[in-house]
């Protein structure tokens, strides 16, 4: 088929518009052709003083190896990109030419490496923090056994008391572990949000201030809430409880109990309706976060404090289940902290129901930024 100029265009403009970025070397590994991808990828670098683009380093190794073998060449690799910046996931294939010209095909797989890095990383949390009980619990079991004496006999009952408490502790924390991972998995997964229904807002901060009573007794505080009343929101009652109550429990936990002669101290939830959202927000009047931890305290497993952390017998997953119900329910939390004062968790919720949404037109248009990228390939000058 005889190739002429306008289908020569399309075949250019086509090329354009991919988002795999290809490269074409001749066999002096100069670059003859790229789209603008391969420049977004940095498949290409600029020349040395002013002298002309370059292709990585990275590419001209795969395409030598793919020239002197003449057969295919592939390799998935991180590039760096710069101090500070997640490297370039990219899957590239090398394919030898005539003449010892080689074509590059670079496919982004970035996002796919940092799942397996989230999966990797998460295997490894999980083991850690499984670890930490079951260790625990084997040793005071130990511990026990020694306190009773192998006939019955010799029994230290103070010491037995003790490490029962202990091994009650331990079992209950893993208990919330291994309930919350399951909670945290069933949310990231495939399953399906229940049908949205309405959910009094009233009902919710009742059945969470009910819930989180004893706890705060026990270290004399209260959980008061404010704000308006009657209020609804969409979604699921039982996540929506799931993620208030949690903001409410890390609330009490990081509260110090106030001196025997202070007034208790108080735990705030304000409930109220701003323009199109449904805000559920607890304040307390704790050790507060500082701000170098705020980006990272929804991740699953960061403590900002290990130590509290693990002496509150927090599992690291309340936060990280609380954005994704959110996220879940088209809504988002925030927060906002000082050290020493206190911090603010705000559930951020829809307050119409899904089928308020707009509707979308009969036919969308996808894609309309071609002509765009064929302008800026030409602009960089590599036909």
């Amino acid at each position: 088929m005889e190739w002429t100029r306008s289908s020569k265009g399309l075949g250019r403009r086509s090329l354009d518009a991919l988002r795999v970025g290809v490269l074409v070397l001749d066999g002096d590994d100069r670059p003859v052709l790229a789209n603008p991808s391969a420049h977004e990828m940095g498949l290409l670098r600029p020349g040395i003083a002013g002298g002309p683009t370059v292709a990585h380093t990275l590419i001209r190794t795969l395409a030598g190896q793919a020239r002197r073998t003449g057969t295919r060449r592939e390799v998935e690799l991180d590039m760096p990109r710069g101090r500070g910046v997640e490297p370039l996931g990219v899957h590239i294939r090398a394919v030898a030419l005539e003449d010892g010209h080689v074509t590059i095909e670079a496919l982004d797989v970035t996002e796919s490496h940092r799942v397996a890095r989230v999966r990797r990383d998460f295997v490894a949390n999980v083991s850690h923090e499984l670890k930490t009980p079951v260790g625990a619990v084997q040793l005071l079991a130990e511990a026990l056994a020694e306190a009773i004496g192998a006939d019955g006999t010799d029994t230290d009952l103070e010491a037995a008391r003790r490490f029962a408490t202990r091994i009650r502790h331990e079992s209950s924390r893993l208990g919330r572990l291994v309930t919350e991972l399951l909670e945290l998995s069933r949310l990231q997964g495939g399953e399906p949000l229940p049908n949205p229904e309405r959910v009094p807002v009233d009902r919710v901060v009742a059945e969470v201030i009910d819930r989180t009573r004893s706890a705060a007794a026990v270290k004399r505080l209260e959980v008061d809430w404010i704000g308006q009343h009657g209020i609804t929101a969409y979604g699921s009652e039982s996540q929506l409880v799931t993620a208030v109550a949690n903001l409410v429990e890390n609330a009490i936990a990081y509260t110090p109990e106030p001196p025997e002669s202070a007034a208790p101290t108080k735990v705030v939830v304000n409930t109220q309706v701003i323009g199109d959202e449904v805000t559920i927000a607890v304040h307390d009047q704790g050790i507060g976060i500082d701000p170098k931890d705020l980006d990272r305290i929804f991740e699953r497993f960061y403590r900002a404090d290990q130590a509290r952390s693990r002496a509150t017998g927090g599992t690291g997953l309340g936060l990280a289940i609380v954005k994704h119900i959110a996220t879940n329910h088209g809504g988002r939390v925030d927060v906002t902290s000082v050290v020493g004062r206190g911090s603010t968790f705000t559930l951020r919720l829809p307050a119409r129901p899904p089928d308020d949404a707009l509707a979308l037109p009969t036919s969308v248009e996808v894609g309309t930024t071609a002509p765009a990228l064929a302008g800026g390939a030409a602009q960089r000058g590599i036909r």
